[in-house]
Order: structure tokens, then C-alpha cells, then sequence
């Protein structure tokens, strides 16, 4: 403890401060101790890599490309389909294939959403279960 005497004719004012230097020393120390006693961090992540060969490539999936015209021609993969019924046709031969493939519909952007949705509806209708719209940039601003 600290003493500050005045000086002057009025009697003294003890003025007592805490030394911080004894607490800073064992702060000090503890705070070595704490550094000496953690653990030295690895910085390894430990990973089970598979060996052996790697499983082939799976084989891309094949598309079936269904366009649709402003006047609500129907193509399919390039050829045109003359009706909904033609369509259906191709749809169950194609729900029938253990793999299916997929189906993508890309309709102009002036074409009828009635002719879209006749197309979906018979797709879902015949049990084609990998349907996809395509082309959707032509719509952007």
C-alpha cells in the first residue's frame, strides 16, 4: 500500500492505491501455465480414403427432347407428332423402360399453356415420372 502525503497546513489526506504489480505477476504465471498445459493442436483431419479401383462412370441418362411451336406443333426429339394420342403412344412405350429416360418439354415462348399442359398431363398420365421444362432463359428480362 501506498501512502501520498500532501503537503501544506491542512492535515494529510492518505490517499492508498492497490499495487497491480503482484497481481500482474501471477497473472502472468498462470497464464504460462495454462499455455504449457494445453494440448499441442495437430491440425491433421484424419480421413478412411476407399482403396481399390473406383466404380465406373454412371452412364448419362438418355434425354427425349419434346419442342412445342407457337402453334402448338409437338416434336418430339425433332420429329412432329400429329396429335395427343401419337404422343400417348410414345409416352407408355417409354414408361414401360426400367430406366427411364428423361423427358424434357421446351415450349416456345408464344406457345399456348394449354398445349404445355396437354403435354404433362398425358406424360404423368402414361406413368412418365422423369419430366423436366427446358428453355426457361427465353422467358428472362
Amino acid at each position: 500500500m501506498a501512502m501520498n502525503l500532501g503537503s501544506g497546513d491542512k492535515d494529510p489526506e492518505e490517499m492508498v492505491d492497490i499495487n497491480t504489480t503482484p497481481l500482474i505477476d501471477v497473472m502472468l504465471v498462470l497464464l504460462i501455465m495454462l499455455i504449457i498445459t494445453i494440448p499441442v493442436q495437430l491440425h491433421a483431419v484424419n480421413l478412411n480414403l476407399p482403396f481399390g479401383h473406383p466404380p465406373p462412370p454412371p452412364v448419362p441418362p438418355q434425354v427425349v427432347e419434346i419442342d412445342i411451336d407457337f402453334d402448338g406443333t409437338i416434336s418430339w426429339n425433332g420429329d412432329i407428332v400429329p396429335n395427343i394420342p401419337a404422343l400417348e403412344t410414345r409416352f407408355k412405350a417409354i414408361a414401360q423402360d426400367p430406366d427411364q429416360p428423361e423427358v424434357h418439354i421446351n415450349p416456345n415462348k408464344l406457345a399456348n399453356y394449354s398445349a404445355v399442359i396437354a403435354v404433362m398431363a398425358a406424360a404423368e398420365r402414361d406413368g412418365v415420372t422423369k419430366i423436366g421444362i427446358v428453355g426457361n432463359e427465353q422467358y428472362g428480362p
